[in-house]
């Protein structure tokens, strides 16, 4: 059976593969490693389709070191026991290099048979994975090994990794059909590859692939989109982020690749959230507006959901900002983490009982709303951080003009 088209041309040597130039150019402290022959344990981490494998079969290729390649999802401890076994043989003499690929999928337990060898440096450990090597990898391990982080390639890198593989193969691209493949690949070159091969054998002698054959095989755009990976909550926080600082044209954009990619319940949940946390009370009302928009949505579901929700988002993009009730929130949890606060003062008690060894007796609350203007000074706060102020207000009109009225009554 014939390789697939981008198994056929992977790259040989560090020039011939398309992007990650923060890691590969002339310089840099992975180039430079691999062209000093000098590898360590490392951990490749990025999305796939972007060069993990092949810089590993480079590096392999270039210290000559015997590769093993496993990976997490199916491989074994004897698996690994068995490579153990050829390191300490005559046919490993330039060492052995491991390549554990998707290394999140093996459990304590089997990285943990790893760590003796790769410190001992029986073997070197190149592993690779597609979610935070900091959350999935176990922590001793991951101290034994430099982390590098790969980056979806840009279309401009795709395009180039595409016009090179056309012309292996005997093909050429219109440059309208070379740009909407590149931009379908969404900086995943496996993926390219795969759509050239599939577009190229589909050609009927034909040598010129067109935007139109492009557009039939791509009608719609590949989202890069996981739900259970980094880039769910990489787009979550770009949402949120982009609420909170107020750019319109970014909150629709991670809204709608939010939304196209099914995830409705998510995007509702970090509009609310920002509903709440980034606006809070420089416009309070927009709390049960966007409240009202989520429940339009869900009952709506998709694909009219998009419509009250990129309200909701453009909504609070434009709308006046303030953090005062999270930061009032915070700064009283840090005074209960400290223990400050016990107790409650006598007036503010649930209960109407003297004890015989009661210096004050009567609880002495009063009923703010029998005096003017419904306030009367009193002591609420625990008597150990009573002169405490933890809500300051916002320099928004609302809280500005809440803050001169209770001035006035207060004085």
């Amino acid at each position: 059976m014939e390789r697939p088209l981008a198994e056929q041309l992977r790259p040989k040597t560090l020039d011939d593969v398309c992007g990650q130039h923060h890691l590969l150019d002339k310089g840099k402290l992975l180039r430079k490693a691999i062209e000093n022959n000098k590898i360590s344990n490392m951990i490749f981490y990025g999305p796939p389709g972007i060069g993990k494998t092949t810089i590993a079969n480079i590096i392999a290729d270039s210290t000559k070191m015997s590769l093993h390649k496993l990976n997490g999802t199916t491989a074994t401890i004897e698996d690994i026991k068995r490579i153990i076994d050829e390191a300490k043989s005559l046919f490993s003499q330039n060492g052995i290099l491991l390549y554990l690929d998707e290394i999140q999928y093996l459990n304590k337990k089997q990285q943990q048979s790893l760590l003796d060898f790769v410190e001992r440096g029986e073997i070197t450990l190149i592993a690779s994975t597609t979610e935070n090597p900091y959350f999935y990898v176990y922590p001793a391990l991951l101290s034994r090994c430099t982390v590098f982080e790969f980056k979806s390639l840009k279309s401009e890198d795709i395009a180039v990794g595409l016009k090179k593989a056309a012309s292996k193969i005997g093909v050429k691209i219109n440059a309208d059909a070379l740009e909407k493949m590149s931009l379908g690949a969404n900086g995943d070159m496996r993926k390219a590859l795969n759509n050239l091969e599939f577009l190229a054998n589909s050609l009927d002698g034909k040598k010129t692939i067109n935007v139109n054959t492009v557009e039939e095989l791509i009608s719609k755009a590949n989202i890069s989109y996981d739900r259970s990976e980094d880039h769910h909550y990489d787009n979550l926080s770009a949402l949120m982020k982009s609420l909170r600082g107020s750019d319109p044209d970014a909150a629709v954009f991670y809204l709608a690749k939010m939304l196209e990619a099914g995830d409705l319940v998510a995007a509702a949940r970090r509009l609310l959230c920002s509903a709440n946390e980034d606006v809070g009370l420089a416009y309070p009302q927009i709390i049960p507006i966007v409240k009202a928009a989520v429940d339009t949505a869900l009952q709506l579901g998709m694909p009219e959901a998009y419509l009250p929700l990129t309200n909701a988002a453009i909504l609070i993009a434009t709308s006046p900002k303030s953090n005062s009730g999270c930061l009032a929130y915070m700064a009283a949890v840090e005074d209960i983490k400290q223990g400050k606060g016990v107790g409650v003062p006598r007036q503010l008690q649930n209960t109407h009982y003297d004890g015989a060894d009661a210096k004050v007796k009567g609880q002495n609350y009063k009923y703010p709303h029998d005096y003017a203007h419904h306030w009367v000074k009193q002591q609420y706060l625990p008597d150990d951080i009573k002169d405490k102020h933890y809500y300051k207000p916002g320099d928004n009109k609302a809280e500005q003009a809440a803050k001169e009225y209770w001035s006035k009554i207060k004085k």
